[in-house]
């Protein structure tokens, strides 16, 4: 198994590796916890912060599918005053989360689940940085139940890479949705926005 994959599964053998850091979105300042067998531990990562960037001002309920430790629901629930959901199937992702969303004084209702399984509400918004190396069909599974869970006039904010496969991720969005408009595209890496 590569080093990449432990973040989808919850090890066990894994050893803590507690690191803290910090971000910037406008003029607000956050701290962020992670721990090994999460994705990108000790940075945000390239993909999430361009998301997060990216995006226009959001309203109402949001939900931050595979959240891992919750920089994506964080930064916008503060940001934006949001109701904040947070989901992710990997316990070690989910704590820190928790952590994260205390040390940063933002609500947020937190939840595994595998995609969707326990998650039967709807948003406004749902935000995904697609855990790649979980597998295409993992992905495409999240984007296929993504519309069923979105509210009327709702959209879904996704970050891909080319060489993830962002091209053919792209059609696959455009046979789901409606719409699918790139709202950003630079450098091999895009920002997808997608409605019904």
């Amino acid at each position: 198994m590569s080093h990449y994959s432990h973040y989808f599964i919850d090890d066990p053998n894994l050893e803590d590796d507690f690191r803290s850091f910090p971000y910037f979105y406008r003029d607000l300042a956050f701290q962020f916890t992670s721990n090994s067998g999460v994705f990108s531990p000790g940075h945000v990562d390239a993909g999430t912060d361009l998301l997060i960037k990216n995006l226009p001002p959001l309203q109402g309920s949001l939900l931050d599918l595979a959240c891992g430790y919750g920089p994506i629901g964080i930064v916008l629930g503060k940001a934006y005053d949001l109701s904040v959901t947070m989901a992710d199937v990997n316990p070690r992702a989910l704590r820190c989360a928790e952590i994260n969303c205390k040390n940063n004084d933002v609500k947020a209702n937190i939840l595994s689940s595998d995609c969707f399984e326990n998650i039967p509400d709807k948003f406004d918004a749902i935000t995904l940085n697609p855990p790649i190396h979980a597998g295409k069909d993992v992905v495409y599974r999240m984007f296929e139940q993504t519309p069923a869970h979105l509210n009327p006039g709702g959209a879904f904010y996704t970050v891909l890479l080319e060489k993830h496969g962002a091209k053919s991720a792209h059609r696959k969005l455009e046979e789901l949705f409606e719409n699918c408009e790139t709202l950003y595209h630079k450098k091999g890496v895009y920002v997808f926005c997608c409605r019904n």
